[in-house]
């Protein structure tokens, strides 16, 4: 029985410690999938702008 409660007391404080890294990894987990779907719609809504309007000076001026 000692055996038991030992394992028990070692696996919960190691949960205990990990939680808070785990949580903070899913966290930025989340943060960086959104951030991944933000640049995708706009670099696709600025190839849209500028199939419909050609290509300026401005858009000439930024690419180099």
């Amino acid at each position: 029985m000692n055996a038991l409660t030992d394992t028990l007391t070692v696996l919960g404080t190691l949960l205990i410690l990990a939680l808070p890294a785990l949580v903070g990894y899913a966290h930025e987990w989340r943060v960086d999938r959104q951030l991944r779907a933000a640049a995708a719609h706009l670099s696709g809504q600025a190839s849209a702008d500028r199939s419909r309007r050609g290509l300026t000076a401005h858009d000439v001026a930024r690419a180099a």
